[in-house]
C-alpha cells in the first residue's frame, strides 16, 4: 500500500505560504504557513496533521486489539496532543500524549489498559515517530 500528499511552499519561511493536498482529496491545496504552524492565525499545520493521524491510527488500532481480546468497543475517543519545542537541533516534537476514552461493553479495566497499551506500542504511526509516547486510558461504564 502507498499513500501520498504533496506540498508546495513558495516564499520566505515567516512570510511565505504554502498549500498541502492529499491523494484522496480530503485536502485539496489547504492553505499553511508560519503563522499557523507557530501562531495563533487559525488553520492546519503539519503538527496539527500528524497529530490527528496519530489519533485516528491508535483508535483503529485499539479497536483492533480489543477485538483479538473478544470486545467490540461501542465508541473511542481519542485526543492526541502533539508538543514541539526548541532543542539544540532546532524545532522538534518532544513528545504526543494519547488521551483515549472508551465503552467497551463486558470489558474490564486490566484488559482494556492492556489492549491500549498494545495499541499505543503497535500502531503503524506509534512506530513511525521517534518521540516520547505517553498515554491515559479510562474506561467508560
Amino acid at each position: 500500500m502507498k499513500r501520498t500528499a504533496s506540498a508546495v511552499w513558495s516564499g520566505s519561511l515567516k512570510e511565505g505560504t504554502g498549500s498541502i493536498s492529499s491523494q484522496s482529496g480530503i485536502l485539496s491545496e489547504t492553505n499553511y504557513s508560519f503563522a499557523k504552524r507557530f501562531g495563533d492565525e487559525p488553520g492546519t499545520n503539519p503538527e496539527e496533521l500528524v497529530a490527528a493521524a496519530h489519533a485516528a491510527c491508535f483508535s483503529m488500532a485499539f479497536s483492533g486489539k480489543l477485538g483479538a481480546a473478544g470486545f467490540t468497543p461501542d465508541e473511542i475517543r481519542t485526543t492526541a496532543t502533539l508538543t514541539m519545542g526548541p532543542t539544540d537541533a532546532g524545532q522538534t516534537i518532544t513528545g504526543i500524549h494519547l488521551d483515549v476514552t472508551a465503552r467497551v461493553p463486558g470489558a474490564d479495566d486490566a484488559a482494556f489498559q492492556a489492549a491500549a497499551a498494545d495499541a499505543k506500542a503497535t500502531c503503524p504511526i506509534s512506530r513511525l515517530l521517534n518521540t516520547e509516547i505517553t498515554l491515559t486510558a479510562t474506561l467508560e461504564a
